[in-house]
């Protein structure tokens, strides 16, 4: 990765960006932590149990950033390559309920991830020829943060619309 590239690696909540970006050899902004400790939030949603991030103000406190910026929300900032990390739908649940998400919490974001949410708005900003999905059901985090480092050294070609959870509606 040059100085300048930008990678985003975002996902549904649960789908391993997290873990994964622990792994890897490039500098990593953790989005959430960043909203959480800088108060760039404007309020909490009390029936999803998260805060609600202020983007422009996220944007504003990230600058002009290079290396990689981790979140559900990190599709949002200007970025050269975009990782889209997905999880089987049924799986996904099972992991946030695992964390502590209440079943609504966990079922909202299982709908979200058979419905291509992340993925839809992250080739909408960037369009598809920078978008690169990692399905990590059933895959280790080793293995899920090769993958995006092989996004990273440019070893990969785009592949957005290549996962298909929508049976799982």
């Amino acid at each position: 990765m040059t100085d300048t590239e930008r990678v985003a690696v975002t996902g549904t909540p649960g789908t391993g960006k997290t873990t994964a970006t622990t792994l890897l050899d490039d500098p990593v902004i953790h989005l959430n932590d960043l909203i959480r400790e800088a108060g760039l939030w404007t309020e909490r949603d009390a029936d999803r149990d998260s805060l609600v991030a202020d983007l422009d103000a996220v944007r504003e406190a990230v600058g002009d950033w290079s290396g990689v910026a981790e979140s559900h929300l990190a599709h949002h900032l200007d970025a050269d390559r975009v990782v889209v990390l997905r999880c089987r739908p049924d799986v996904l649940e099972a992991r946030l309920r695992d964390r502590g998400a209440s079943e609504a919490k966990a079922a909202e974001n299982a709908e979200s991830e058979a419905l291509d949410v992340i993925l839809s708005e992250a080739v909408d900003r960037h369009g598809a020829d920078r978008v690169f999905e990692i399905d990590t059901t059933d895959r280790t985090p080793a293995a899920v943060a090769a993958d995006i480092e092989a996004v990273i050294a440019g070893n990969r070609e785009p592949s957005a619309g290549d996962v298909d959870f929508l049976e799982y509606l």
